[in-house]
């Protein structure tokens, strides 16, 4: 049976070839029964969260890497963001009906897909930005890593039935591997791949079906779970920056403040009582208050 939530790491031996195998059966499930996306969503999110999962493998680092699509198309937001920690989480908004089976141009049109990567210490934040295209998600990533990283990239992606899962294999720069046809060799093996495989096989028998006759050196799976960084102090602090007769207003009107987590759609509730509290102790202004937590 197939491991869910593990990412697995594989290295082609004498070639300048890596690749990774993600599977997510539980974040995926966790993110989904959260909201009330109809499928055409629920694939993209699946779709997006493997593909974080992917890029963020990659990271060198301690840090989180935010995969955004926005539009004014019918899906006007897919937000995904993987943690070098391994934590996932995701959402979207739509403006109409999303159509299924569609190409992003129609799904997200006039959109742009931007990947963000943020270093946990000191760094400096990253940001590209692509032109989403006709295709799917899948070969949007595949231009992004073409145009603003130049690496030689294939991904595959695929999202349904309770399941997501991914696959990317790299040309690694600047190496000196003595295989020159591994890589166009490893891209041809890999096109055979079924969305039904990618989702149900297990990662281990999915790597020795593709690449059987290839020497292959497969790494310990890397954990992933759903965890959402929200919590009631990040909250406090947005509502703060709001201001104390925006809140007073609210309270006014509707007898508290409520509000739920755009990504885990957790609620938090504020009555009179904690509202005043907000703006009388300085504690509360945390001086990274999020926009969006």
């Amino acid at each position: 049976m197939p491991m869910p939530d593990r990412l697995h790491r594989f290295l082609f031996e004498h070639a300048d070839v890596r690749g990774e195998v993600v599977q997510l059966d539980d974040a995926f499930a966790e993110v989904v029964r959260r909201t009330d996306h109809p499928p055409a969503v629920q694939r993209l999110i699946g779709e997006g969260l493997a593909a974080a999962a992917l890029l963020a493998a990659t990271l060198k680092f301690r840090g989180s890497l935010s995969l955004q699509l926005q539009s004014a198309g019918p899906l006007s937001l897919l937000l995904v963001q993987a943690g070098s920690d391994g934590s996932l989480r995701a959402m979207a908004r739509t403006n109409g009906e999303v159509p299924a089976d569609a190409p992003l141009d129609r799904q997200a049109a006039g959109g742009s897909l931007a990947i963000t990567i943020d270093p946990e210490d000191a760094g400096e934040r990253y940001q590209g930005i692509v032109d989403p295209g006709g295709g799917r998600l899948a070969d949007a990533l595949e231009r992004y890593f073409r145009e603003s990283e130049q690496l030689a990239t294939r991904v595959w992606l695929a999202a349904g039935e309770g399941h997501a899962a991914g696959m990317l294999l790299q040309r690694l720069p600047g190496g000196e591997g003595g295989d020159a046809d591994a890589w166009n060799r490893a891209g041809h093996l890999a096109d055979t791949v079924t969305e039904a495989e990618l989702r149900e096989l297990a990662p281990g028998e999915l790597i020795r079906r593709l690449f059987h006759e290839e020497d292959i050196r497969l790494f310990d799976p890397t954990p992933l779970r759903f965890r959402c960084r929200c919590d009631r102090r990040r909250v406090a602090s947005m509502l703060h920056g709001l201001g104390a007769e925006e809140m007073r207003d609210i309270l006014a009107e509707q007898g508290q403040v409520e509000v739920h987590c755009d990504f885990c759609n957790e609620p938090y509730r504020f009555d009179a009582v904690d509202i005043e509290e907000l703006f009388a102790d300085p504690a509360t202004r945390a001086p990274d208050s999020p926009a969006r937590h």
